[in-house]
């Protein structure tokens, strides 16, 4: 009798456009309509976690981090074409393109009115 040995899947890294910070609209599914902040982006997966999109409850044993256990409301990731950047000015959802600004850097722009999209910078820490 031979065995074959498991093929080992390849992780493919997809471009994903949005980035830590974009406001997104969700274009389909349950949660169609509602609008969040991206929290983190997996560009193994081809998603995005979007504050307040997809929340499941988790029934989880009791351990150190939750020492009664219970049921717990976890964000789930959720597929990258399913929602869309919101253009400020119009709100309304808006694809992201690039191009080159005048010193040579490369920059993201709305598909839909050409505008820049500011770069949102991280909130710092207080300490």
């Amino acid at each position: 009798m031979s065995y074959s040995t498991p093929k080992t899947k390849t992780s493919k890294v997809f471009k994903i456009r949005l980035s830590k910070g974009d406001t997104v609209v969700v274009l389909a599914g349950k949660q169609k309509g509602k609008t969040g902040t991206i929290v983190a982006t997996h560009p193994t997966e081809n998603k995005v976690t979007v504050e307040g999109i997809n929340i499941v409850k988790k029934a989880i044993k009791p351990n150190k981090a939750y020492p009664r256990g219970g049921i717990i409301e976890l964000t789930k990731p959720i597929w990258v074409s399913k929602v869309a950047i919101i253009e400020p000015t119009s709100k309304k959802a808006s694809r992201i393109g690039y191009s080159v600004d005048k010193t040579g850097n490369k920059i993201r722009v709305f598909k839909s009115t050409g505008k820049e999209i500011k770069a949102n910078k991280p909130k710092e820490a207080k300490s």
